[in-house]
């Protein structure tokens, strides 16, 4: 197998060098904030299967530059909005990743550091998806 020129660590710790993280703590105290809105990143079954904090928007991480973008055709009007954005996705990897790469674009987010697994351990809440009938 060849090597790589830069392994996933790697570029997950230069992204995080240069964004904001946020707390989990600090993130449960913004989440009445009516300036503040959480995106999940997850993917849908991760969602439906652990939950998701309650009023977070859900943006998949494929679609995220899209949707973030005015000039897409996918662009989506929540990201339009005078707001401060923090993703977030499991383990904080793909959520440190997006917010630089949103950052690269112009697009003022940060992110929460250690993720929703950590949310959960440390009881943040969470709201569970409406059961499929």
């Amino acid at each position: 197998m060849k090597k790589l020129s830069k392994n996933s660590a790697s570029m997950v710790a230069e992204a995080r060098s240069r964004i904001e993280e946020i707390e989990i703590q600090d993130l449960i105290n913004m989440l009445d904030d009516p300036n503040v809105v959480v995106v999940d990143i997850r993917d849908v079954r991760e969602r439906q299967r652990s939950g998701f904090i309650p009023g977070s928007v859900h943006a998949p991480r494929g679609m995220v530059e899209f949707w973030v973008d005015p000039e897409s055709p996918y662009f989506k009007e929540v990201f339009g909005e005078d707001k401060k954005f923090v993703f977030h996705c499991a383990s904080g990897w793909r959520s440190a990743l997006t917010v630089a790469t949103l950052q690269d674009m112009g697009f003022e987010a940060s992110h929460l550091r250690e993720g929703f697994s950590q949310w959960v351990k440390q009881e943040g809440p969470v709201e569970m998806p409406e059961p499929k009938s």
